[in-house]
């Protein structure tokens, strides 16, 4: 399994870290040793003292595939989810500054969580899907798949260019604006088309 994610999707989270907008989508990955267990609190790590939330719609891929077209992207997966990017943003900063990789401040222990699948057919356009995030029971984060500057079977068309996908791999679509810091006792809970798929309690 492989966490595949796309950075720089949403104009407006674009603009938020006054970053350039992309010409292709910006792919990274996460290591599987990122999956945040099921039920188990995000204990903030040692090295950040700014570690931000990132909601994102989620793809999981059911099917190997390589050069996969975007007309035929559709049958690669069944199922949609939502889940959260945890960021270092401090370090992030700091390595994008040197111009190094970034994978130490998205890809440490915790930093992905996956939450309850739905099957797609449950919902009648994928690119006209709903989500938010609530912290505290405050909304924090609200999005459309409708607004992602790349869909879900383009980026399955592009990132199959460069990576086989594989049964089980799972795709971070993306994060719309609102990103912000998480302090120890935070609550947030992600929901899609007004249903809760996860929670995490901060530590």
């Amino acid at each position: 399994m492989k966490i595949i994610c796309i950075g720089r999707n949403y104009v407006e989270h674009i603009e938020e870290l006054n970053n350039e907008r992309p010409k292709a989508p910006v792919i990274f990955i996460k290591p599987d040793s990122a999956v945040l267990p099921k039920e188990q609190d995000f204990y903030i790590p040692d090295f950040s003292n700014d570690i931000h939330y990132e909601v994102e719609v989620l793809v999981k891929i059911k099917k190997v595939g390589k050069h996969i077209a975007a007309k035929f992207a559709h049958k690669y997966y069944d199922e949609i989810g939502l889940g959260i990017d945890f960021t270092a943003r401090d370090l992030q900063s700091e390595l994008k500054g040197k111009g190094l990789p970034w994978e130490k401040a998205k890809g440490f222990d915790g930093a992905a969580v996956i939450g309850k699948w739905l099957p797609k057919e449950r919902f009648s356009d994928l690119g006209n899907l709903n989500f938010s995030l609530k912290k505290n029971d405050v909304t924090v984060q609200e999005g459309n798949t409708g607004a992602m500057l790349y869909g879900i079977d383009d980026i399955i068309a592009y990132v199959s260019q460069f990576f086989t996908l594989k049964k089980g791999d799972v795709l971070f679509t993306g994060t719309p604006k609102g990103v912000g810091r998480v302090v120890a006792n935070d609550y947030l809970s992600g929901s899609l088309e007004n249903e809760t798929l996860f929670t995490v309690n901060i530590k």
